[in-house]
Parts: C-alpha cells; structure tokens; sequence
C-alpha cells in the first residue's frame, strides 16, 4: 500500500441523493443533479464523492431496501445517466464511490420472491429462515434495529425470517456461497462501469451466530432509549467469519487497481480496528466515527485520538467522520461556533476525512413537524427522537424557491435559514464556514505534512487541543480552543517553537493580514490555528 493512493490523501464527500439536487422538478434529488452540480464539488475541492443508494427500491428504507442491485431506481434517473455520471466525474479528475448494500435486500427483490414460495426452492437458503421457537414464537430475542422483533413470521411456509432493520429488509445468508458469488457480481457489475470503490451498508452484520443464540441483556439500558439497546448484539453481528467474507471482497476489489473498499462499522475500537483484517486483508478503511460519538471537549478528544492512532494495525490507515445521514449535524450537536473548529480538525488530522454534504456551509438540523415524518425508524420509535430526517434535508444553493434545491414541492421541508445559510451566499463572504473548508481543504492539497504526514499530539489536558502534523519537508502545529474563554498558548501547550518561530497559516476566525506576521499568544474562545514552523 503506497501513501500516494488517492484514497489515503483524498477527501470524500458523502452525497444523499434525495436532497443534493433535483433536475425534473419532483422534489427529489437525482443523478443529472448530481451531475450539475460537480463544478462546485471541484470549486470545494474535494476529490471523490461517494453517493448513497441509488439502485431500484420500494423506498420503504429510502433506498436501502434494494429490489435490484444493477440498474437505478427511476426516481434518480437510469443507467446511461449514471455512465454519464461517471464520465463527468472522471472528467474533473474526481472520483466516485457506490453504496453496496449486502446484509439485506427488499422484501421484493425476485430473490426474495422466490426464496419465500415454498420451503424447497433453491433459494430458500439464500435468506435466513428459522422453524418457530420451543413455545411457538420467534426462534430467538434478536430484535429488529428499527424496534420489535427481528423475526417475522411467514404464514405460507409456516417460518420466521431473520431481518436486522424493518420486515420488509430480508437478512441474506452470507453463509451461503450461492449469495456471496452473486454479491460479488454485484460489485464487478458497477467496477466496470467504473465506480472506483464501495462503501458497505452495516459490514458488521453480514455474518450471524450459526447457532442462533439469544442475545444477553444488556445491564446498561436505560428507560427511554431505543429497544435494540436493550440487549447486547453479541450473537446477531460482528462474528469471527465476517473477516473471511470481507477478504474475499478485497481480493475482488484489488483486481481492478486504485479502488477502495470502505466499510460501515458501528463498534468499539478494539474491535473496530479488526476490521482491517489480518495482514490488512479487510477494508482499506473501516469507518471510524469517534467524532460523531465523543464528548466535545479537548481532553476526551486528545485521549481518544491518541488511543486510536495506537490501536492502529501496522500499516492501516486511519480515516474520520464528523456526520453522515444517520447522524445529528455536528452543528447542531456542538454548536455553529465548535463546527468551524470541528472543520478544522477533521481535515488536519491524519487520515482520510469524509465529509457529509452541507456541513461545509453549516446546515444544522431541520424540525419536522409533527405528522410530517418520512424515516421508519422515527415511524415506529416516535419520541425517541431517533428520527434522521432532519440530517437529511435538502442542500441549500441559494435565497432563491426552495433555496435552489428543485422547483417542486421538496420532499423534506428546508431550514428557515436557507436565505442565509447557502451556497451562493457563503462562497461570496469572506471569512464564512464554506470559505473556511475551501482554505482548510487547500491548504491540506498544497502542504502533504497535512494529508500523509506524522502527528504528534502537544496537550492531553486542558481547553486547547493542539497536535503536529510534519513531514521531511514541512511541520505545522494546530491549536484548537474547545471552550468559549480566551486561552492563553504559551501556558498550555509544550511547542517546540518559540512563537517567533511560528507563521499563522489560517484561522477559524479569520483574521486581518497584520496578524499572520505577529506572534499569537492566545486563542479566542472557540477558534482554531494552523501555524507553519519556520526553520
């Protein structure tokens, strides 16, 4: 593995569908929306755009419920606008990466269809099938992550099937090596039209206990959370053969040179970290998403940062994430002053960062009013407030109808913000967040010490988290303020320059050109620094 693979010194820009772009007026985001909009992404800079499910589907999971796996669903356009997608995004020089959604399938996938006719069909075994249990119900106590039971009982063949989201998102059988092989055409299917890697949907998932034990209470669930807390998932994800199937991906992967094999991975990180698989035989990157989870306050995140980089196998390469479509916006998690600081330290970090769409322009969560919701987790657990639609509203390009995102009637209600807080707008203002991330992602193209470079952490302790980043040829220090006071440099951080030695490279704040010749002494409550050392 070179450091010269895109992917390691990359930047990928995770796209919803639904809500980056409508061409045809339905609402909906599409594929020639997409397409439209690939000048920006190279004016952003970022070098690969990787696209949630597109395939055709009955919608009931927005496109995680496949119905099949190599063409598109009509909602986003077709085949030949897909190819033209592909060769516009290669034309920028940009690369692109597909959603792979393999544990599961729609209920009306004709694999399905045909698997649930009778207790005898070839495909039977291609889905998870069980007899009832000793007393009539479900074979076990796995349950669904949507809420309920995971088992739903067929009455034609008198059997339960296994699925780990909603019932109508059958669990394939990864034991079976009639449903690896035909997943694995799957991914040579899409390879040769040129998609330059996958990220895989619930990796973790794909393989269950053989011997379908129930799962263990878990003695940490409390009242008011979701119910697939309830229990420990120790039997119905992350088994010790999933390692083996996810080396068959990458040795399929490898076969066509300089693609990616991205893996979603909701665990803790000794055992997240597995997932790069023995001699890094497994994903190139196993999602990491400890930004997401950690307390925002420079001492967690100093320890968490040096606990990975230590639980790092030899040779793997480290990635972050600060949202995605599952998630709060981190603007709403932490606040619209700490998500320029989050900029900051998502793209100096070393490793891969992933960035959601929006983000870069500060979208924060949207209310849904009451009776408006459309995601089926929020469906079937109402008052949790596990509901993911308000992460996935639309983009916001400009003040104009609908903020430019489709002239139809969107499918999801945009901020009240949107006249503000969009495209147009930030990108003519001079020290806006969407200013900040085109400077951050520059400067980390032009310096490599900032991309594929050494780190050094410089404080463990305190309010300012401040790290190294170097090379042969560069070094530069980053001082991030994670409280709302001033914070005074020289008193928390053991530098190895002197301030004179140091020359501002960009702030947070933005900053008026007399300051990056001057010694910086002290941050301001919630700003971030790039120095460069001079030698």
């Amino acid at each position: 593995m070179s450091a010269t693979d895109w992917w390691q010194r990359g930047i990928i820009y995770h796209i919803y569908p639904r809500s980056f772009q409508d061409s045809n007026a339905d609402g909906v985001g599409d594929l020639a929306g997409i397409r439209r909009r690939l000048d920006y992404l190279g004016w952003l800079g970022v070098d690969a755009l990787w696209i949630s499910p597109i395939y055709p589907s009955p919608m009931t999971d927005f496109g995680y419920d496949v119905s099949d796996y190599c063409d598109i669903d009509p909602l986003f356009g077709t085949l030949a606008e897909f190819d033209a997608l592909v060769k516009a995004v290669k034309a920028r020089g940009l690369k692109l990466v597909l959603d792979l959604v393999p544990n599961h399938t729609s209920d009306r996938h004709p694999w399905f269809v045909e698997s649930r006719t009778n207790r005898h069909n070839a495909k039977r075994d291609w889905y998870i099938w069980r007899d009832p249990g000793p007393g009539g119900g479900a074979p076990n106590n796995w349950l669904s992550n949507f809420g309920g039971s995971a088992w739903e009982f067929d009455r034609a063949t008198g059997q339960y099937f296994y699925h780990a989201f909603l019932k109508e998102q059958p669990d394939l059988n990864w034991r079976n090596r009639e449903v690896r092989d035909a997943i694995y055409d799957v991914m040579r299917f899409w390879l040769e039209r040129g998609v330059d890697g996958f990220r895989v949907d619930v990796i973790w998932h794909l393989m269950k206990d053989a011997g379908f034990r129930d799962n263990p209470p878990n003695p940490a669930y409390q009242q008011g959370r979701p119910e697939i807390e309830r229990l420990l998932q120790l039997h119905s994800a992350d088994q010790p053969e999933v390692h083996g199937v996810i080396a068959e991906m990458r040795r399929l992967i490898e076969r066509y040179p300089g693609r990616v094999l991205i893996g979603e991975i909701y665990l803790p990180l000794d055992r997240l970290v597995r997932y790069y698989g023995e001699d890094l035989s497994g994903a190139h990157l196993p999602f990491n998403f400890q930004l997401i989870q950690a307390g925002w306050n420079a001492r967690t995140l100093a320890s968490m940062i040096k606990e990975y980089e230590a639980a790092l196998p030899n040779g793997g390469w480290p990635n972050w994430v600060l949202g995605n479509h599952d998630q709060h916006r981190v603007a709403t998690r932490i606040g619209p002053q700490q998500a320029r600081v989050a900029a900051m330290l998502l793209l100096t970090l070393r490793g891969t960062p992933t960035l959601y769409y929006g983000d870069e322009i500060g979208m924060e969560d949207v209310p849904i009013p009451t009776g408006s919701a459309r995601d089926p987790w929020q469906l079937r657990e109402p008052g949790l407030g596990v509901g993911r639609d308000p992460q996935r509203t639309p983009m916001q390009w400009d003040d104009s109808a609908n903020a430019g995102f489709t002239t139809g009637t969107p499918w999801l209600p945009l901020s009240s913000n949107y006249a503000k807080c969009n495209v147009e707008k930030l990108a003519a203002s001079e020290g806006s967040i969407l200013r900040l991330y085109r400077d951050l992602i520059d400067l980390r193209h032009r310096f490599p010490a900032l991309s594929t470079g050494g780190f050094r952490l410089l404080t463990e302790g305190g309010d300012i988290l401040a790290y190294e980043r170097f090379d042969e040829n560069e070094c530069f220090e980053v001082y991030l303020n994670l409280s709302r006071e001033v914070q005074r440099l020289d008193e928390k951080v053991s530098s190895r320059a002197p301030p004179e030695k140091r020359t501002l490279m960009l702030s947070t704040h933005g900053r008026r050109e007399s300051d990056f010749h001057a010694p910086r002494r002290s941050l301001e409550g919630g700003e971030g620094v790039i120095y460069k050392m001079r030698r």
